[in-house]
């Protein structure tokens, strides 16, 4: 009497799980990455509008907004692996004003080409069949992890991949963003509490 409802409990698990394997995975940009552009754009452009002379304010202070929506737009990208593919592309509150992402299916893969930048760094572009070139995107989140899905179902080798430039860099350049934000607040309150003069025509 208790088989009938074991079996459609046991066929409902597999068609959940099923499910689960159809929906995409995603990587957006490393937490790490978005934080330290976002600290150092902060720390270069957040003075200059209380900086600025009276006629100024309002457009730089527009300026700034502009500016901050493109960054974290362009932060906003994220890679998608599925069972029958892999993408990159943007969320769509951002992906209309943005360049167009692109997709390659797994049995279309056939290379990963590196190529080393100006920098000293390598990137590799994912080469397909068709002698297509993409570029493999480097700054994500578990990028091992990602590497590793375009290993098993791509079947090509990543394990000479790494990423495009090591996390002490973001780490220290982090840190000197917030030391430049701490001391613009200072230097804020400083000029609030009358204890700096700022020259005739400028002022907070």
């Amino acid at each position: 009497m208790n088989e009938a409802p074991n079996t459609h409990q046991k066929e409902g698990q597999l068609k959940d799980d099923e499910r689960k394997d159809d929906q995409p995975e995603i990587f957006a940009i490393s937490p790490l990455i978005r934080f330290t552009l976002l600290s150092l754009y902060l720390a270069l452009v957040l003075p200059l509008p209380a900086l600025a002379p009276a006629s100024l304010r309002l457009q730089l202070s527009l300026a700034l907004l502009v500016g901050l929506l493109g960054l974290v737009s362009a932060m906003s990208e994220q890679v998608r692996t599925s069972e029958a593919d892999l993408s990159v592309g943007y969320p769509l509150w951002c992906a209309w004003g943005l360049r167009r992402g692109w997709r390659i299916r797994w049995n279309e893969l056939n290379a990963l080409v590196p190529i080393r930048t100006s920098q000293g760094g390598t990137v590799f572009y994912l080469q397909t069949k068709q002698l297509n070139h993409q570029l493999l995107p480097q700054r994500i989140e578990r990028f091992e992890q990602c590497l590793q899905q375009i290993q098993d179902r791509g079947g090509i080798d990543t394990t000479k991949v790494g990423r495009l430039t090591p996390a002490w860099t973001y780490q220290l350049l982090l840190g000197l963003s917030v030391l430049m934000l701490v001391g613009e607040g200072l230097t804020a309150l400083s000029i609030w509490k009358g204890w700096i003069a700022l020259p005739a025509g400028y002022g907070i």
